[in-house]
């Protein structure tokens, strides 16, 4: 099966499982790390379940990755799969969360499904394909004013544990905060990056290893014709430590500043 013969079946496969979570009851409240890690495993075992079941009927055999795993294998295919991105948003009763899917081969992505059941949308892109928001092709914003653009960002999951990126985060607040229109972190990251790939957003930076959560929003927002490199403009990987990506006339203003 080809990887546009294989797309669609992806898309099914995020829609079925965003439709098994907007049917859960409302997860119970926490107060401590254990109640939290039992209310998110209540509703990620049934929906992972669902995703494992679909995918490996499509690619038999092939190695599955969840969103906290460290890295994303440089070998053969593998799937890099969040059933829940924006997990915390869920689980607080907020709409801000995604089903992302991506199939990577030999380190790269090659086609990824982002579904959000609460916007009712899909996004899809293969590589060399294009990319599609309910099937309609999009395109990046066509800003080239920093000062006018709504830019995002996000940090990777237990982001304590990369005390690097916590200092990369803070600096390029202080320097992006006077230089953009206005920043925000609105949720799932895959769907932010995404949501570059289609104008929504005019860019978006991240610092950290977070290959998990940004890889099928990457391949969106790079086959739109977005630029996707890290801070240092050099194009990104599922090793990079950090990751960047807008329309080229924003994108070179941002590693610009980012740089200083």
């Amino acid at each position: 099966m080809s990887d546009s013969e294989l797309l669609p079946l992806l898309v099914q496969a995020a829609r079925a499982a965003g439709a098994l979570l907007s049917e859960q009851p409302k997860p119970p409240s926490w107060r401590t790390w254990p109640e939290f890690k039992a209310a998110f495993d209540a509703v990620d075992a049934p929906v992972s379940r669902l995703l494992h079941d679909h995918l490996e009927v499509l690619r038999p055999g092939v190695e599955w990755t969840e969103e906290l795993d460290a890295k994303v294998s440089g070998r053969g295919e593998v799937w890099v799969v969040d059933a829940i991105d924006g997990a915390v948003q869920y689980l607080q009763g907020l709409p801000q969360w995604s089903v992302s899917i991506a199939l990577v081969r030999d380190g790269l992505p090659v086609i990824a499904a982002l579904h959000s059941t609460s916007l009712g949308e899909t996004y899809t892109a293969v590589s060399g394909g294009g990319a599609f928001l309910n099937g309609a092709p999009v395109a990046p914003s066509t800003k080239d004013d920093l000062a006018l653009s709504l830019v995002a960002t996000s940090h990777p999951p237990f982001v304590g544990n990369q005390p690097d990126a916590v200092a990369g985060a803070a600096r390029a607040m202080s320097i992006l905060l006077p230089a953009t229109g206005a920043i925000r972190n609105l949720g799932p990251t895959s769907w932010q990056v995404a949501d570059v790939a289609a104008g929504r957003l005019d860019a978006f930076w991240e610092y950290g290893r977070d290959a998990t959560n940004l890889i099928a929003g990457a391949l969106v927002a790079s086959e739109a014709g977005a630029v996707v490199t890290d801070t240092e403009g050099r194009p990104w990987h599922p090793g990079a430590t950090s990751f960047v990506a807008a329309p080229a006339a924003l994108h070179t203003k941002l590693i610009e500043l980012l740089a200083e």
